[in-house]
């Protein structure tokens, strides 16, 4: 019965970093480590204690291919881009993307990437936008992505 509350518990205090962390990336296009860290132990206590979608290892290892991959392509963009100030991709974005890989594992973190990427994209295009909060978008792609994974893969 304890388990079943600490697992709400840690799903509530998820959502609640998670809303507050979308707020910010609409508002100030900043994703503040307040609410991403909490976010980050969250998900290893979960994966660590009810491995339900990957095992400890593998969401250890999405983690870091997530963050990999993220720091290499901002890493690209802010080498190649004239404007260093305004660059597509900020630290937020790349810790965010190694806090999905952590929850999801490397399968689900990339099926919400993809996802991500396209709902983005449209919300984009439909608003004709320059700046697309990503935070919203990836938390969209990986709520798909669990159910995804817990249903049909």
């Amino acid at each position: 019965m304890f388990f079943y509350i600490f697992f709400i518990g840690l799903l509530l205090g998820a959502i609640f970093c998670v809303w507050r962390i979308s707020v910010a990336d609409f508002r100030r296009r900043i994703i503040p480590d307040a609410y991403l860290w909490p976010l980050l132990l969250m998900g290893l206590t979960v994966v660590h204690f009810f491995p339900w979608i990957c095992s400890i290892g593998e969401s250890v290892i999405g983690g870091v291919m997530g963050y990999a991959l993220a720091a290499t392509i901002g890493f690209i963009f802010e080498k190649y881009s004239h404007d260093k100030l305004n660059t597509p991709i900020g630290m937020g974005d790349i810790k965010l993307i190694g806090t999905g890989g952590i929850w999801l594992g490397t399968t689900g973190l990339a099926i919400a990437l993809v996802l991500s990427c396209i709902f983005g994209a449209i919300w984009g295009y439909k608003k004709h936008q320059k700046f697309i909060p990503f935070a919203p978008f990836f938390f969209i792609g990986a709520f798909l992505s669990f159910i995804a994974i817990m249903f049909l893969i």
